[in-house]
């Protein structure tokens, strides 16, 4: 393979391309590629010239990319997820058009051009033949379908990773309909493709050697309320176990990214009344190689490694004892609603805020500003056994109650969401109607300063099958906006 520098794949994009990254989350992202072409671009600029490209990817990326990149004004749009602070802006300031949308889709999507012919699809390797097989990192995310629909490819070639990895991966792919077959999977630490990802060599127009670390993104520590939360989730599924509606073998789990995901790991961990169980997820943080160190978990599947550069060492350095207990698959199986389903995995995910109808707001604040986007947390929770989402009762100092009459945006409506948890409570909404999830919520799940103002609105939201105000819906978030404390608010007596 041709050998070339990150400044040879820049000149490969021209103003207007579609490039396509690999990895997800930055576990697995090219660690340069992305700067020489932020380089490219305000060179350009400085020129007077356009540049701007189209970016895909297999989720969130890293400062390498989406970051170098925004601040290069070098993007023209985004899809299908980001968590970077200058694409965040630039999306919010209408420079940059961003598609939320849901991961399990994305492939699906890509194949049918929907976003048009990717230009370029450049991904990380540990190693790759003159064949064309390819092993990839510590993350598989998109790599199969951007590879095998891009015009060219670039590989980043990681010397950071060992080759001993192999086996890590389980490379499977899906035709489209009509002739989609049924995907055989019947358990987390089922094996149903090929260890390596095999490309057409004649696509690929160089490699280019790095030997850089991912750029693992800090987690905040944990809290008395994430404790808390974590609690109250490990509590509710030990009691669900006990009614009998999860089996005493338990279901496989899956779980969002961040504190509050880590702090329920960590609670089920030390509940002795959890059984082992397996994960069946999109994204494995430390916390979970350290619960399957512990034997608490017997084996993870997801498409990302997310992991810090210390826990990375450590599955390295003991991989005899890991590669058992660990797999990577292209987000299209780890994400897929068949998959959900027949495995009847218990899916957790965060909420930015709940109404008290039971819907949840998961990307947008105060209705319209982007935070992240939906990623893969409808995906799982549509199609799971059991759907919780958490999240904290109140944000900003107690200014802020997440628990409002209505959400500001809805990405998952009260058919989706199953059980909802705050560190006041758990709120299980199954098996009631719009006033008594209502009534459930507030009780179990809002803060005590926040109670009785939702109170007097469930009070005036009388009549019809919805407890809604039209007048009031949103006057808790126009509150915070106008006067920066939710506490301030007060109704109008019409409906």
């Amino acid at each position: 393979m041709k050998e070339i520098g990150a400044e040879d794949v820049a000149d490969f994009v021209k103003n207007g391309d579609r490039v396509a990254f690999g990895g997800f989350t930055p576990a697995g992202s090219p660690k340069v590629s992305g700067i020489a072409i932020a380089g490219k671009a305000e060179a350009e600029h400085a020129e007077g010239k356009p540049f701007k490209i189209h970016v895909l990817s297999g989720a969130s990326t890293g400062d390498a990319i989406d970051g170098a990149l925004a601040k290069a004004k070098a993007v023209a749009s985004r899809t299908p997820y980001q968590t970077n602070g200058a694409m965040r802006d630039a999306i919010n300031a209408g420079e940059i058009s961003y598609w939320d949308m849901h991961i399990s889709h994305f492939a699906q999507q890509a194949r049918e051009k929907i976003f048009g012919e990717i230009d370029l699809a450049i991904i990380e390797a540990v190693d790759i033949s003159e064949s064309g097989e390819i092993l990839l990192s510590t993350a598989v995310g998109m790599a199969p379908t951007f590879c095998k629909y891009a015009k060219k490819i670039a590989i980043e070639l990681n010397e950071y990773h060992p080759k001993k990895i192999r086996g890590l991966h389980d490379i499977y792919e899906l035709s489209s309909a009509p002739n989609t077959n049924p995907i055989p999977l019947l358990a987390a630490s089922d094996r149903i493709g090929s260890e390596t990802l095999t490309v057409d060599p004649k696509k690929i127009v160089g490699v280019i050697r790095t030997n850089l670390p991912d750029q693992a993104r800090p987690m905040a520590d944990p809290d008395a309320d994430t404790d808390r939360i974590g609690e109250n989730v490990a509590r509710f599924l030990v009691d669900e176990m006990r009614s009998g509606r999860i089996s005493k073998q338990f279901l496989p789990i899956q779980s969002g990214v961040g504190n509050i995901a880590n702090a329920v790991l960590g609670a089920m961990s030390i509940d002795p009344a959890i059984p082992t169980y397996a994960m069946y997820s999109e994204v494995l943080q430390d916390s979970v190689i350290a619960a399957i160190r512990a034997g608490d978990i017997s084996f993870a599947s997801a498409t990302a490694l997310a992991v810090s550069e210390d826990c990375l060492a450590e599955i390295y350095g003991d991989y005899d004892f890991f590669k058992s207990r660990l797999i990577l698959r292209p987000e299209e199986i780890s994400n897929h609603p068949e998959i959900a389903l027949r495995l009847g995995l218990i899916a957790i995910n965060t909420a930015l805020e709940a109404d008290i109808c039971g819907n949840v707001n998961s990307t947008h604040v105060l209705g319209n500003k982007i935070m992240n986007g939906i990623g893969g947390s409808a995906d799982f929770a549509r199609n799971s056994h059991i759907s919780i989402f958490a999240c904290k009762s109140t944000a900003k100092d107690g200014k802020i109650s997440a628990i409002v009459p209505l959400c500001s945006h809805i990405d998952h409506s009260e058919h989706s969401v199953k059980v909802l948890v705050t560190e006041q409570g758990v709120a299980d909404l199954r098996g009631k109607d719009p006033r008594q999830r209502a009534r459930a919520i507030i009780d179990n799940c809002a803060h005590p300063n926040y109670r009785d103002l939702l109170n007097q609105y469930l009070a005036l939201a009388s009549g019809g099958h919805e407890p809604f105000s039209l007048t009031n819906a949103f006057r808790m978030h126009e509150t915070f906006a106008s006067e920066g404390d939710m506490r301030r608010t007060s109704w109008t007596s019409r409906r």
